[in-house]
């Protein structure tokens, strides 16, 4: 696994275990990790080789998430699934 795939999946545990922790029920718990993965996956469509225009607003884009870690996550990760 490249050090990008590493990161990526170190953050994606990291989202898992804030929202367990924050109690939503399993169905929106998955809900919100597959939200997640569909945003990270908007933004890889932004970058090389594709430079495709973001379909995500900038203020609910992956990488304004991926700046929080553990409890601090919950509040900017729950706006954008809102929204």
């Amino acid at each position: 696994m490249s050090n990008g795939s590493a990161a990526i999946v170190q953050k994606l545990w990291n989202y898992c275990n804030v929202f367990r922790n924050a109690g939503p029920s399993y169905g929106d718990y998955l809900e919100q990790l597959t939200y997640l993965l569909s945003l990270k996956m908007a933004h890889e469509r932004t970058e090389p080789p594709f430079n495709q225009p973001s379909i995500i607003p900038v203020e609910n884009d992956w990488p304004n998430l991926f700046d929080y870690e553990g409890i601090a996550l919950f509040p900017p990760a729950s706006s954008t699934l809102r929204e």
